[in-house]
């Protein structure tokens, strides 16, 4: 590919050096960034504060007596500090986002829009329940949905992220099965192919965890599965689709198995976007399921929040669900059931998941997507999503061992796996090599049943142009690894840092920052 009609372009040397080193250690515009410690002056501000008169401390003993050693810096130095360190993160808005299992699609700006309405952004969870009347509402609307899109009986909507959904719906199981007198039951089940974050919730909750086996196509085996339902068995803990992009075909079988055993099922719904508008999981059988609504109705992942986990319950387990949640009285007015609401209707709910009420804004993001979606375009979100995962699938297995692609098309993610690289090249050669073609490399090493599993979910929101692109770049760092290409040992050439020392960076972190000695410093 050439840069223009002269077909010049420039040569880079072996590490992607393309000129001497500079003084600031700036490439062009890749700015080198300190430490916000070792910017501006230790102990002073950029605002005027006049001083204070000195009042009497209630702290006593616990009154700071040195020096709090914050960086002092102006409001320039702090914005531009900020925006520099920006520019070395990678979000959707910057390009294809291909993490398996996350659904990082675009975030429409609608959405957000909706979320900025002072109604809805301005208010607070202690205001009285008649002044924040339109935002119950949206409350109200978006678990009407969820409950339509699910065919489910009821809803908890107040966790706050697909983990915490997981919690909820196994506290619900618990208390229905101490509400019958089984509480005895002590194992929950968890297939291989299931979200990491399935056995440790069930651990979180007291429960044994047993694994149940794959079959080879990457499914649950159900035979094994089925052997091994008795009376000391909980419940199933079962994603769907699950972690190799696969549907589980023989859910409703399974179901209906562990119900017939005294058992309850809880669905993984962190991949609902591959079936939203096609798939019931209530027609499946399933009691519990969470849904991220920052994956399937496109709400923004950041920084372990903002998240939204609501949880949708069978008419077995809603009874036990969490407080609160809203009521439509018959005149309209929408009331919140809380503890002291509850009374003799709401015996047997585990409690509160939260202080509040949930993600307000999740909320409305969530509900504006939906709404400007239709019934229709929900499906063609599921479809599309697919569509997409199938054509990387397809385009890319060629080049990479796709362990699973003989089981039939996949749903909403394509899996592959490290087989047929070089001695001594492995799947973190090919993540690193992705950065250096302007990609946020895919999921890595899960699901663990695939040796150096790659795992890259496209979502619908990516155009054709944008897969190809990506396509050619993992086509073109595979065929590096598979050739034992030595530059590629050395990826990342073009990133702000260099490969680091993952193990070491892992087993002996630096995470506080201590100013160099003066001999140092004058080094």
């Amino acid at each position: 590919m050439t840069i223009n009609a002269s077909g010049w372009r420039p040569t880079l040397g072996a590490a992607g050096e393309t000129g001497p080193a500079t003084f600031t250690g700036n490439k062009g515009l890749m700015l080198e960034e300190a430490l916000i410690f070792e910017i501006g002056s230790a102990e002073t501000t950029g605002v005027d504060i006049a001083d204070a008169a000195p009042a009497a401390s209630r702290l006593g003993a616990l009154a700071r007596t040195a020096p709090i050693g914050l960086p002092g810096l102006s409001e320039p130095e702090t914005v531009r500090h900020y925006t520099r360190l920006s520019r070395q993160n990678y979000g959707i808005d910057l390009g294809f986002f291909p993490l398996g299992s996350c659904t990082m699609k675009h975030n429409p700006r609608l959405n957000e829009k909706m979320a900025r309405l002072p109604g809805f952004a301005d208010i607070h969870p202690l205001q009285p329940v008649d002044t924040v009347q339109g935002a119950l509402g949206v409350i109200n609307e978006l678990a009407v949905w969820l409950i339509k899109l699910t065919g489910m009986y009821g809803v908890a909507m107040s966790p706050k992220a697909g983990a915490h959904g997981e919690l909820c719906g196994i506290l619900c199981i618990k208390a229905a099965l101490e509400a019958r007198g089984e509480g005895h039951r002590s194992v929950i089940l968890v297939p291989e192919s299931a979200h990491g974050t399935n056995p440790a919730t069930a651990a979180f909750a007291g429960y044994q965890v047993e694994d149940i086996p794959a079959t080879p196509e990457g499914r649950v085996d159900t035979a094994a599965l089925k052997a091994r339902l008795g009376p000391d068995v909980a419940g199933v803990m079962i994603t769907n689709p699950n972690t190799c992009g696969l549907f589980e075909r023989d859910l409703k079988e399974i179901s209906d198995a562990v119900h017939a055993a005294g058992g309850y099922v809880y669905c993984d719904g962190a991949n609902f976007n591959a079936i939203v508008g096609r798939v019931r999981p209530g027609d499946l059988g399933v009691d519990a399921m969470h849904i991220n609504l920052h994956k399937t109705f496109s709400t923004p992942h950041g920084g372990g929040g903002p998240g939204s986990g609501p949880v949708v319950l069978s008419e077995a387990l809603a009874p036990f669900g969490p407080l609160p949640f809203t009521a439509r009285q018959a005149d309209g007015h929408i009331t919140l059931v809380e503890e002291e609401t509850a009374g003799d209707d709401h015996p047997h709910t585990f409690g509160r998941m939260v202080a509040f009420h949930g993600q307000m804004g999740m909320f409305t993001r969530a509900l504006s997507y939906i709404m400007s979606h239709g019934a229709d375009g929900l499906r063609q979100v599921a479809e599309d999503a697919v569509l997409n995962a199938n054509y990387v699938l397809r385009s890319l297995e060629d080049s990479l061992d796709a362990p699973f692609a003989a089981s039939g098309p996949c749903m909403h993610e394509a899996l592959f796996s490290d087989h047929g690289m070089a001695d001594g090249f492995t799947t973190l050669d090919i993540a690193k090599g992705l950065i250096d073609e302007g990609f946020h490399p895919m999921t890595v090493y899960f699901p663990l049943v695939v040796h150096g599993a790659m795992l890259v979910e496209p979502t619908e929101t990516e155009s054709k142009a944008a897969l190809d692109q990506f396509i050619g770049a993992l086509r073109s760092v595979a065929a590096r690894a598979m050739a034992g290409d030595p530059s590629l040992k050395s990826a990342p050439h073009f990133a702000p840092r260099a490969r680091l020392d993952e193990t070491l960076a892992a087993r002996k972190p630096v995470l506080v920052w201590k100013e160099a000695p003066l001999a140092e410093a004058a080094e």
